[in-house]
């Protein structure tokens, strides 16, 4: 009984300290200050004894940070949000985001947008695998069984104009961690407000009125140029179906066919 209370009661201390993460505060900084100085060091020469190396060196005037050209959206799957703030603050669990969005609104920016968070796992979308090294991860507080708050999506659409605006991100790159990652994750859940999103500019979304799919139309293919990765095709269209028609089916049938033949000529 004993080990039922101790997470509760761990989280109430955390809450009542008047700076509860003080100690993993301090480890962001150093840990920053560490790769800093990685990005102030002069490129080595490569040592190989077939490479021929200058006298000199020369530094290329015209450079700049790498840029997050896509935002994963997550649900958190825990049941609060200074639970996600403690595994996220432990290095055991390997896991963070950028962003950890609160039922209530409140935004947690965790970590400088051009450093590489661990959010998107083994992941694929289109030809991209590495999606962790192009991305920023956004968690939003939700078990993965519930509806999503009003005051929560609010903020999200919020942050997101910001970082369109900032990164230049394409309309396209909103997605989220069950599209490219469909044989893993489901997150964010079928009940998440997808086509509100793709009305205020994050996402692409389908037409009410489409064209007649024409004879021959491959949906394996579709799936493809949108980007889903279609070796386990079940798990594909099923991804496919949650986030566009919030259905969790994994059968494709012709309003499914319909609607991927549109967003097909969206994404080509």
């Amino acid at each position: 009984m004993k080990k039922i209370y101790l997470v509760p009661v761990i989280m109430l201390i955390y809450a009542c300290s008047p700076k509860p993460y003080a100690t993993t505060n301090k480890a962001y900084r150093t840990q920053s200050k560490d790769l800093s100085k990685q990005m102030l060091l002069q490129p080595e020469d490569p040592v190989n004894d077939t490479i021929k190396v200058p006298p000199y060196w020369v530094g290329t005037t015209n450079f700049n940070l790498r840029k997050p050209s896509f935002v994963i959206i997550h649900h958190t799957a825990q049941n609060s949000c200074e639970q996600t703030l403690q595994t996220f603050t432990t290095p055991k669990s390997a896991v963070s985001a950028h962003y950890v969005i609160c039922k209530d609104g409140t935004v947690h920016h965790m970590l400088n947008d051009y450093l590489r968070a661990a959010h998107a796992g083994v992941s694929k979308w289109g030809n991209l695998i590495d999606i962790n090294s192009s991305s920023i991860g956004i968690e939003l507080d939700n078990t993965g069984f519930e509806p999503f708050d009003s005051l929560q999506i609010n903020s999200l659409l919020s942050l997101l104009t910001k970082l369109k605006k900032e990164y230049n991100i394409a309309t396209a790159n909103f997605i989220g961690h069950g599209d490219i990652a469909p044989t893993r994750k489901n997150d964010p859940n079928y009940r998440f407000p997808w086509k509100k999103l793709a009305e205020h500019g994050f996402g692409l979304w389908y037409d009410e009125v489409r064209d007649t799919i024409p004879t021959g139309f491959n949906h394996i293919q579709a799936l493809r140029i949108v980007g889903y990765d279609v070796k386990d095709t079940t798990a594909a269209i099923r991804s496919f179906k949650r986030h566009f028609l919030q259905d969790t089916t994994k059968r494709i049938n012709d309003v499914d066919r319909s609607v991927l033949y549109n967003l097909q000529r969206k994404y080509m």
